[in-house]
C-alpha cells in the first residue's frame, strides 16, 4: 500500500528547532546530527477526535530513547507539548492527523561522528498531516518474509526508537519488489521478530500469541493490545514463534499507531485459514476502540 499525498497537507506549518516554518522553509542544517549519521529518535502519534492517543507513553520513550543515546538539554514535556499544541492549531488540526516527532541531536560545528562536536543541543520537529490510517483494517494486507534481519541488543538495542531504519528500509523495498504491503522481519536467530513498520500478534486455538520484544520495537499499540486481551479475557502469550507457526495459525494480524490492529491475510504465499471460526482481531479491535477516549489527551 502506497501512502498518497494529501492537498490538504500542501501549506502545513511545521514545527522545527524553536519555531513554526512554513512547509517549503522547513529545514534543519546540513550539520544536524540527523543528516550527519541518522542520529536521531522519533515517535509517531495519532491525534483522534478526542485528543493524541497514549501522548504520555510516547513522551516517556521518547526521552527514554534520548537517556540512552546521551542527548544533552532534552525537551520537557510540557515544552514538547506545548510545540505540539501550537502546530496542531496552526494548521487547525482537530482529528484524522497523523504526527513524526523527531528529537536530532542537534547541530554540529564541524562534520562528525562525535557527539562532542554538537553545540547547540537537541532539535525538536513537529511534522504534523492530514493522514488516514495507513492500513486498511477492512481488507488486510499480504506480506512476505524479508532476508534483512531486524535489530536485537547485540547489535542495537530496538528499545532505542531512533531514526537509522535502513534496516526496515532495506525490508520494505523487498516487499514492495513482491508487490505486497508489507515484510515479516526475523531476529538473528530466526525466529519471528515483526513487520518492517508494525508488530505482530497471531492466534491460535484461542490463545494470543506475539514474539519476544527483544528483536522487535516495544509498541505502544502491541503493550495495550496485550493489556486489553487480558482484561478480555484471552490467554497472552509472549515466545519465540518461527514462520511455520504463523502460516498455520488461525488469525495474524499486525498492530501500531497509524494501523491500529491490521489483519494479515496471507504470508509468503500462504493463505492464513481461520479454522477456529472465531475473529479475535475484531473482539480486540472494538474493545480497543472503546478506550481511545480513556488514552486521549487533550492539549
Amino acid at each position: 500500500m502506497l501512502q498518497q499525498y494529501n492537498p490538504k497537507n500542501e501549506n502545513i506549518k511545521i514545527w522545527v528547532g524553536q519555531q513554526l516554518w512554513e512547509r517549503k522553509d522547513a529545514k534543519v542544517s546540513v550539520f544536524d546530527s540527523s543528516v550527519q549519521g541518522g542520529d536521531a529518535i522519533w515517535e509517531g502519534l495519532r491525534l483522534y477526535k478526542e485528543g493524541l492517543f497514549c501522548l504520555e507513553r510516547h513522551l516517556e520513550r521518547l526521552h527514554e530513547s534520548a537517556k540512552a543515546l546521551a542527548f544533552a538539554e532534552v525537551p520537557s514535556f510540557e515544552e514538547i507539548k506545548n510545540a505540539i499544541k501550537t502546530t496542531l492549531e496552526a494548521n487547525g488540526m482537530t482529528h484524522d492527523t497523523h504526527i513524526r516527532l523527531t528529537l536530532t541531536r542537534g547541530e554540529k560545528v564541524t562534520s562528525g561522528m562525535d557527539p562532542r562536536v554538537n553545540q547547540d543541543g537537541p532539535c525538536l520537529i513537529v511534522l504534523a498531516e492530514w493522514k488516514p490510517l495507513v492500513y486498511d483494517n477492512e481488507n488486510g494486507i499480504k506480506v512476505i518474509t524479508s532476508t534483512q534481519r531486524r535489530n536485537n541488543p547485540q547489535f542495537l538495542d530496538s528499545k532505542i526508537h531512533h531514526n537509522n531504519l535502513l534496516n526496515n528500509i532495506l525490508a520494505k523495498i523487498q516487499a514492495n519488489f513482491a508487490r505486497v504491503d508489507a515484510a515479516i522481519m526475523l531476529d538473528h536467530q530466526g525466529f519471528v521478530a515483526e513487520l518492517n513498520d508494525t508488530n505482530l500478534f497471531m492466534v491460535k486455538e484461542g490463545v494470543l500469541f506475539t514474539p519476544f520484544a527483544d528483536a522487535c520495537l516495544h509498541g505502544i499499540t502491541r503493550g495495550l493490545v496485550m493489556e486489553i486481551a487480558e482484561k478480555e479475557g484471552i490467554k497472552v502469550l509472549e515466545k519465540n514463534l518461527s514462520l511455520v507457526d504463523f502460516y498455520n495459525a488461525d488469525e495474524v494480524f499486525a498492530t501500531g499507531t497509524m494501523g491500529e490492529l491490521t489483519p494479515v491475510y496471507e504470508i509468503d504465499g500462504r493463505k492464513i485459514e481461520n479454522k477456529s471460526g472465531k475473529e479475535t482481531r475484531i473482539h480486540l479491535q472494538k474493545a480497543f476502540n472503546q478506550v481511545i477516549p480513556e488514552l486521549c489527551e487533550k492539549l
